[in-house]
């Protein structure tokens, strides 16, 4: 679903929580740089009816995003994402990420690995290191 030009996909059948899925796929768009400093996030409700989902479900999702220090909510005015979360990376850092993970997604399409699998591996990769 593209909802506010971001592209944003919910599989409800499987093993990923919806608010999960919602907050991995906003946090990897802000780590790459494709929201940025003061960007506004979708609203609430405008979300969570383009997904078919919950408004607490997105709720969850925002809420995890700003204990992360992800992003900033501010009854009236949204929410943004934050200073400190866009300036963690400098372009080429971002730019070396975005190409490796690229040659990643590649490779877990050539297995015939699901989404969901790949971004697993990716996570248990960081965790342990």
């Amino acid at each position: 679903m593209t909802t506010g030009g971001l592209t944003i996909r919910v599989d409800s059948g499987g093993p990923v929580p919806p608010f999960e899925q919602i907050r991995a796929q906003l946090a990897d768009l802000i780590s790459v740089g494709r929201l940025r400093e003061g960007d506004r996030l979708p609203p609430v409700r405008q979300l969570a009816s383009d997904l078919g989902l919950a408004n607490n479900t997105v709720v969850r999702a925002y809420r995890e995003l700003e204990s992360a220090g992800l992003v900033q909510s501010r009854r009236g005015s949204g929410t943004r994402v934050a200073a400190s979360a866009a300036g963690a990376a400098d372009e080429d850092t971002r730019a070396t990420l975005a190409e490796h993970a690229r040659d990643f997604a590649g490779a877990a399409r050539l297995l015939g690995a699901s989404d969901e699998d790949a971004l697993a591996a990716i996570r248990h990769a960081l965790a342990t290191g």
